[in-house]
């Protein structure tokens, strides 16, 4: 066991490594996920914990339920060196990476179809009625700024 086992960690602290809530890690905690301490009403997190939600937010970004998640971390056997859960991890890491490749192929798909249609938008805009295109009053208010001899800098001479 080194140092950092024996370290403990405040709710806040954790909030603020990890960019979560206070709420999240109470919900996490009665969920049976982590399994702080207690000194009187005062939370301490173990460094267990702490590794614990650093899985639980992983677990999280990519996309893995949380009922997923604990039956990852039921598996831990540090004596093993973690072969089990890595064995069901795996596929599952997998199955995830595939499925967000795919939705990352869809959402690409979605902006190249949106790109397009803005495109011919402006395209037929900039043709039939170009003062109706995003900027149009814009432009036009300077246009007529600098047309007007009204607001024209008159010269100045010099003393």
């Amino acid at each position: 066991m080194t140092a950092d086992d024996h370290r403990t960690y405040s709710i806040r602290q954790l909030c603020r490594e990890f960019g979560a809530t206070a709420r999240a890690l109470r919900f996490y905690e009665d969920k049976g996920l982590l399994d702080p301490a207690r000194k009187g009403q005062t939370r301490v997190y173990s460094s267990k914990d702490r590794a614990r939600l650093k899985l639980i937010m992983r677990g999280r970004r990519i996309g893995f339920t949380l009922a997923e998640i604990q039956e990852m971390m039921d598996l831990y056997d540090r004596k093993e060196h973690n072969v089990h859960q890595m064995a069901v991890a795996l596929p599952r890491h997998r199955a995830r990476v595939e499925a967000l490749k795919q939705q990352l192929d869809d959402i690409m798909g979605a902006i190249e179809t949106a790109e397009e249609a803005c495109d011919w938008m402006e395209r037929t805009l900039a043709e039939h009625r170009p003062d109706l295109l995003p900027g149009a009053e814009d432009y036009a208010r300077l246009l007529k700024e600098r047309m007007n001899p009204d607001h024209a800098r008159p010269f100045q001479t010099r003393a």
